[in-house]
């Protein structure tokens, strides 16, 4: 996050920081996220959160239904940055690149 938060601040780009440890996301954002992005794209499968999930809770996180109380609960489970631009659009995962694209 540190990374993304010095090269927005580098671009000039004015951003609004949701901090899902503070204010866990609600359903209705999941689900909007959801609407832009698959479940898997939005899982953080390589995070500590993920690893020390039981496999009952991996396999849950298959499937929406059951994934989303998931991330409420476990919201470091959600691939960061997530960012969402002006146009509703969204990316995830700090990919200079994909960003500086959004930006234009």
């Amino acid at each position: 996050m540190k990374k993304t938060f010095a090269f927005l601040q580098e671009k000039g780009v004015f951003y609004e920081f949701l901090d899902y440890k503070k204010q866990a996301p609600t359903i209705q954002l999941l689900r909007s996220f959801l609407s832009k992005t698959s479940l898997d794209g939005l899982i953080n499968r390589q995070g500590t959160t993920f690893r020390k999930l039981d496999d009952a809770q991996k396999e849950a996180l298959k499937h929406e239904s059951t994934a989303l109380p998931i991330l409420m609960a476990q919201p470091s489970a959600i691939k960061r940055p997530l960012i969402e631009y002006a146009d509703g659009s969204i990316t995830l995962g700090f990919v200079p690149e994909q960003i500086i694209a959004k930006l234009k």
